[in-house]
């Protein structure tokens, strides 16, 4: 959703984006592109949106607490020759921004933050240039840079990454600037991207209908194998339930869920358009997952290795430090509340499952993905079980609760104005 507001901003003419989402990071998304020159109007299950680029008529941007917005937008608010500041909220203010202090200055781009956090100052044109950069911390900032050069033009210049990151990531942001005709760079083993230059005048007289950038585009949102991940594992421990919407080809890395079910025994029948999936004959198995590409499939699974039996390994762990949270110690913490130990070996977490997950208070720690693990963890514990700051989840799927609950599990939602759930 936010790569196609993204995409939106930067093509010239109207996008319709259908099934839009709802959720902070999307709204935060919507307001920015907004202030940055883009008409938007929302109408039943769509979002019609007339850009001319590029064109803010305001110098403060906010991007909430969107890790992927701040650093996909910033070279795309950097293509102005405006100096913009950008704010964030929540957890965004103490995540590393050192990136942009970097790199910018490579590009022509003038940067000044603060100590490299947020807020940042960006003044622009980007200029783009060849350049190596560290994909080791997060492939968002790759996202932004390539639709960034696309944009402006880019020809004849690479941007080569060392120990990137999250691949999967990559592959979406390239569908979605494909999906968009921009010019989308040559992927050579996602360490280098090389941009060879794109003759729009040539492109327009082959089909004027689909290729050349001002025309109309069309877009449907995916569903969310992020959000997704926990129903699939929601359905391990308690099912059995049905989910539609979840394309089995989508190129999103959270995907990867589906392997680490099939190693537990869970019952699981994939189709085109829908998965079912209930628990296991007997138990649930503990299994070894690598989700170093996919770091956010951490709390699910951890949820999920809460009820395999025996030990389970995920590797990643180190990817885990500059989340909303310090992931691998908040998953720690919360979970040995319901009597689930987990040791942090290097870049290993390991879970002791089959013990007994009993109900408890837990906190969230302002984490969308704490918030809903602990959730899912509590739907077959001993016990009742609150969550403290249970709101976090806004941040990504809103209306996860309420998915759950129309699943059949027994809760009590806050209030509008309270921040705890009991399930």
């Amino acid at each position: 959703m936010q790569r196609a507001c993204a995409a939106a901003l930067l093509h010239f003419g109207k996008t319709v984006i259908h099934y839009p989402g709802h959720s902070n990071d999307d709204k935060a998304a919507i307001g920015l592109i907004q202030q940055m020159g883009a008409l938007v109007n929302a109408e039943e299950n769509k979002l019609v949106i007339t850009s001319k680029g590029v064109q803010p008529f305001s110098n403060q941007v906010n991007c909430g607490e969107s890790g992927l917005g701040i650093r996909m937008f910033a070279p795309i608010l950097s293509l102005s020759e405006m100096e913009i500041t950008i704010y964030g909220e929540g957890s965004l203010l103490t995540r590393p921004m050192d990136f942009f202090d970097e790199v910018f200055p490579q590009l022509g781009i003038e940067i000044s933050s603060n100590k490299g956090k947020l807020p940042l100052r960006v003044k622009g044109p980007l200029q783009p240039r060849n350049i190596e950069i560290d994909g080791s911390l997060s492939s968002q900032f790759l996202t932004g840079l390539l639709m960034a050069y696309s944009a402006a033009g880019a020809k004849d210049v690479s941007i080569k990454v060392k120990n990137l990151k999250s691949r999967p990531y990559i592959d979406l942001t390239l569908d979605v600037m494909k999906r968009f005709c921009f010019n989308v760079p040559e992927n050579k083993n996602y360490e280098e991207f090389y941009f060879p230059g794109f003759d729009y005048a040539q492109q327009k007289s082959l089909d004027p209908s689909t290729s050349f950038r001002t025309s109309l585009r069309t877009y449907t949102v995916e569903g969310d194998w992020s959000g997704g991940a926990f129903l699939l594992v929601a359905g391990a421990i308690a099912g059995n339930i049905v989910i539609e919407g979840l394309d089995i080809s989508s190129t999103q890395a959270d995907k990867a869920v589906l392997t680490a079910l099939q190693q537990t025994g869970a019952s699981l029948s994939i189709q085109s358009n829908r998965i079912e999936i209930g628990p296991a004959q007997g138990r649930l198995k503990a299994f070894h997952f690598d989700a170093t590409e996919c770091p956010d499939l951490f709390p699910p699974l951890v949820a999920l290795a809460a009820y395999c039996e025996g030990k389970t390994v995920i590797e990643g762990a180190k990817r885990l430090t500059h989340k909303e949270s310090n992931r691998a110690i908040t998953l720690q913490n919360e979970f040995k509340k319901m009597g689930i130990d987990i040791d942090l070996q290097d870049d290993l977490m390991i879970v002791q499952g089959g013990t007994g997950v009993k109900g408890h208070a837990v906190h969230s720690h302002h984490d969308h993905r704490i918030a809903m693990a602990c959730a899912v963890a509590a739907l077959k514990a001993d016990g009742e079980t609150s969550i403290g700051e249970a709101q976090a989840i806004n941040k990504s799927y809103p209306d996860f609760y309420l998915h759950i609950q129309q699943l059949g599990a027994s809760l009590v939602l806050p209030q509008s104005s309270g921040n705890k759930i009991t399930q």
